[in-house]
C-alpha cells in the first residue's frame, strides 16, 4: 500500500471535500476555498465537516467502498495534485488577509481599494472552486456508481449526525 502526504491539515480537509462533494450533495463550494477563504481557517464552514483529512481517514473512506488497489492509487494521486495546486492559492489567501487588515486599519479605508481586493479574493475562490470541481470529476470516473452512492450515504449520515449533536440543547450546569 502506497502511503501519501497532505502538505497541511487544511489541504486535507479540502480533499476530503472534493470527495464528499463527489459523493453527492454536499455543497462544494466552502471546500474549494483553502482554509476557508478570506476569514481565515474555515470561516465559511465546512458543510459540516470541519474536520481535515488524514490519510488514514482516506484509506477508511476508500475501504468503506471496497476501493481496488487501483483506485485508491489514481485517487491518492487525484488528491495529491489538487493539494499541491491549492497550497499556492492558500498562501496567496494568506497574503490577500494580510492586505484586508492593512486596508482596514488606516487612518481612511479607501472602499475602491476594498472593493478591488474582494473582486481579487472572489477571483481566487472561483480558481479555487474550478481546481476542486476538476478534482470531483477525475475522482468521479475512478470510483464506480455504486461507490460514489455508497459514500454519498455514509456523508450525509455524518452530516446528520453532527447536525444533531449541534442542535442538541446545551447541559445543564451543575450547581
Amino acid at each position: 500500500m502506497n502511503s501519501f502526504t497532505l502538505p497541511s491539515r487544511g489541504l486535507r480537509g479540502v480533499i476530503l471535500g472534493a470527495a464528499i462533494a463527489l459523493a453527492g450533495g454536499a455543497s462544494l463550494t466552502a471546500w474549494a476555498v483553502p482554509d476557508g477563504g478570506p476569514g481565515g481557517p474555515r470561516a465559511h464552514g465546512a458543510a459540516g465537516f470541519g474536520w481535515g483529512a488524514s490519510p488514514r481517514q482516506l484509506d477508511r473512506m476508500l475501504d468503506s467502498v471496497k476501493a481496488t488497489d487501483a483506485q485508491r492509487s489514481q485517487i491518492k494521486q487525484i488528491a495529491q495534485a489538487a493539494a499541491a495546486d491549492l497550497k499556492a492559492q492558500r498562501e496567496a489567501g494568506k497574503g490577500l488577509r494580510e492586505q484586508q487588515a492593512r486596508l482596514f486599519t488606516q487612518p481612511t479605508v479607501d472602499a475602491q481599494a476594498v472593493e478591488a481586493l474582494r473582486q481579487q479574493m472572489m477571483a481566487q475562490h472561483d480558481q479555487a472552486s474550478r481546481r476542486m470541481s476538476q478534482a470531483l470529476v477525475d475522482a468521479s470516473r475512478v470510483l464506480t456508481v455504486e461507490q460514489r452512492v455508497q459514500l454519498a450515504e455514509r456523508m450525509k449520515s455524518r452530516h446528520e449526525r453532527m447536525e444533531r449533536h449541534h442542535r442538541a440543547p446545551p447541559p445543564e450546569p451543575k450547581g
